[in-house]
């Protein structure tokens, strides 16, 4: 009776591994089909496509032809790398000053504090999208890539939040005492023990905004300007014409760079460990 249910767990798994990870292989595995009408039907190998979406080839034809800009793309490109780095860097100060706040002083309404930065987490995107949309309208701000960071830092402050405030409830406050009792004052006991200490947990924060921040759709499509498109949201604007084979190139280039970040917070959080 074991064995049978550790059988019935094991076709579980590769189930349900298959269901997640399959369709982001055929996206791979489609970005070199070199059938450009039909990317469901393979007619041989081909790397033109790549070639394409970096301004790289040489002959196209109009069926192959989807990018109709190399430049609109890498405009994308660089104001996604904009608003993701600038994001990043305003939310991973304001999640880890809000995190070392609530963990180190009492306060009244500490609890409700603790609950209001879940919000923006839990609630729907297309909701957050349409009242940043409101907000930016209703104060007669233009939209553009200052309104993009400031939506993004709205959610991604959350994030970062809970990272930090996880490394901070495994931290032994007693080597903070033992700083105090030595003579230093706050800035250099912060500096010397509690940065170092939190420091892998700040980088996961910082991360895992930037990844987010270089994907979203729904808040960006909201609150996003003329002149102020984002990767996800080219994307997007192609999708609306079909799915081409510079589309999975697209995605797969993004893929890559995104298990590249990932790699990176692992080996930070390993030489934290």
């Amino acid at each position: 009776m074991f064995r049978k249910r550790i059988g019935l767990l094991a076709v579980y798994g590769i189930a349900f591994f298959a269901f997640i990870y399959a369709p982001i292989f055929l996206v791979v595995v489609y970005s070199f089909n070199a059938n450009p009408v039909n990317m469901m039907i393979w007619s041989g190998f081909t790397l033109d496509w790549y070639r394409t979406i970096f301004g790289f080839s040489a002959a196209t034809t109009e069926l192959s032809l989807y990018v109709e800009s190399t430049d609109q793309l890498l405009r994308a490109v660089r104001n996604s790398l904009i608003v993701a780095l600038t994001t990043t860097l305003v939310s991973t100060v304001l999640g880890t000053s809000v995190a070392l706040a609530v963990a180190r002083f009492r306060f009244r309404l500490k609890a409700f504090y603790r609950a209001l930065m879940f919000l923006p987490m839990i609630m729907p995107d297309i909701v957050l999208g349409i009242a940043l949309l409101i907000f930016f309208v209703s104060f007669g701000m233009s939209l553009g890539l200052v309104s993009i960071i400031i939506g993004h830092c709205t959610f991604l402050t959350s994030y970062v939040f809970i990272v930090v405030s996880a490394r901070l409830a495994g931290m032994d406050m007693s080597l903070e005492e033992a700083s105090a009792d030595l003579g230093a004052n706050g800035w250099v006991t912060f500096r010397k023990v509690t940065l170092p200490l939190i420091l892998p947990g700040v980088i996961g924060g910082a991360l895992l905004a930037f990844i987010i921040s270089m994907d979203d759709l729904v808040i960006t499509y909201f609150i996003s300007g003329v002149d102020s498109t984002t990767l996800p949201v080219f994307i997007y604007g192609m999708l609306r014409r079909g799915i081409k084979p510079e589309i999975n190139a697209i995605a797969t280039v993004m893929l890559l760079f995104s298990f590249l970040v990932a790699s990176l917070g692992l080996y930070f959080r390993a030489r934290g460990r």
